[in-house]
Parts: structure tokens; C-alpha cells; sequence
């Protein structure tokens, strides 16, 4: 009696199954194997980027976003006498009204600065921040943002400032799904920067 197996291998109906099977296992292989990667990639990127020692400078930049902990941290670094200037990017414009009102106020430890940048995007910060330095003659900028969006800032503004940049993130606490979103939100940003050169 001949060898034969079951069900037979040659069978149509069965070939098509195995063959989905099989391109799905590869698919989610794939995804995951990338996955993976932009998450160790991107963790020295977006986690935990390149901080700069913090050292006396002429201002303070301070980049728009959401949420305050970056505003604070920047306004806290002007007080303890970092910086007699601080510039504060309001991309929302009116629509912030904490910090609309904020930038109505007077401060007697520094000057305060605000404005809505053209474009509302960190290259539009990067020509107010060129702007500012030419006419005041800065030479070291304190650039306050958050960590996610440090090291896409720094490759901007270097771009648009050749004076001393000094990175500083502000303690912000993001949930998962806030880390995710920015992995992929500022991969985008780089990949769009990368495409317009210059500030």
C-alpha cells in the first residue's frame, strides 16, 4: 500500500489557508520586529534626549504646547536668575487665557516677552528666536520645551540661531498613550523638517 498522508497535501482548498496563515505570521513578525525598533530608536530620541548643563544665558525661550509644566519650569528658571529675558511662544494665541494673561503681566526678577510664532511651529519659533537674538545681540539661549519634542527642537532652532543653545526639558508626566502618540508625532515633525531645510 502506498504512502499517503492526511488530508492530502495537494488538495486546492487547503493551499489558500496555509498560504494566509503563513503571510500573516510574517506580517505580524514584521510589525512587531519594527515596532521594536522605533521603540529602542526613538527611546535616546524622545525619552531620554541630550540635556545641557544649565549655564547663564541671555534669555530664556520658552516653546509652545500643551499643557503648563513647560511655562512654569521656564518662568521658575528666570527667577532663580538664569536669564534676565524670557521669550514665550503662544501658538494658541487668545486662546490660551492662563497664559495670555500671564504674558499681561509685569515680573520684577525679568522682562517678559510673548508672541504668536509665523508659522505656529517650532520653525516659526526658530525665526522669532533668529529675530530677537539679532536685534538684542544673544548669544546663549535657554530653550525650555518638553523631553518628546527636545531633540526635534534643538534640530531646528540650530538651524535658524548660530549662537549657544542650552536644551532644558521641564519635568512633564506622560501616560502611554501620550508616549506613543509622540513617538509618532514627532517622527513626523522630523521627517518634515527634514524636507524643508533651512529656518
Amino acid at each position: 500500500m502506498a504512502n499517503s498522508t492526511f488530508p492530502p497535501t495537494d488538495m486546492p482548498g487547503l493551499a489558500a489557508p496555509r498560504k494566509r496563515r503563513r503571510w500573516l505570521r510574517r506580517f505580524i513578525t514584521a510589525a512587531c520586529a519594527l515596532l521594536s525598533a522605533a521603540l529602542i530608536g526613538g527611546f535616546p530620541v524622545y525619552v531620554r534626549p541630550q540635556m545641557d548643563q544649565l549655564r547663564h544665558a541671555d534669555a530664556i525661550l520658552i516653546l509652545g504646547g500643551y499643557g503648563d509644566y513647560r511655562y512654569i519650569y521656564g518662568l521658575e528658571l528666570a527667577r532663580a536668575g538664569w536669564a534676565p529675558k524670557v521669550v514665550v511662544s503662544n501658538p494658541r494665541g487668545e486662546d490660551d487665557r492662563w497664559l495670555t494673561d500671564y504674558c499681561a503681566t509685569r515680573h520684577a526678577e525679568f522682562d517678559l516677552n510673548c508672541f504668536a510664532p509665523n508659522p505656529p511651529t517650532t520653525k516659526g519659533e526658530g525665526r522669532e528666536l533668529r529675530r530677537l537674538a539679532s536685534q538684542y545681540g544673544w548669544r546663549t539661549v535657554i530653550v525650555v520645551t518638553f523631553s518628546p519634542h527636545l531633540s526635534r527642537a534643538r534640530f531646528i532652532l540650530e538651524r535658524c540661531f548660530d549662537g549657544d543653545l542650552v536644551m532644558a526639558a521641564s519635568p512633564d508626566r506622560l501616560s502611554a498613550v501620550n508616549w506613543a502618540f509622540e513617538y509618532v508625532y514627532q517622527t513626523a515633525g522630523y521627517a518634515r523638517a527634514a524636507l524643508q531645510p533651512g529656518c
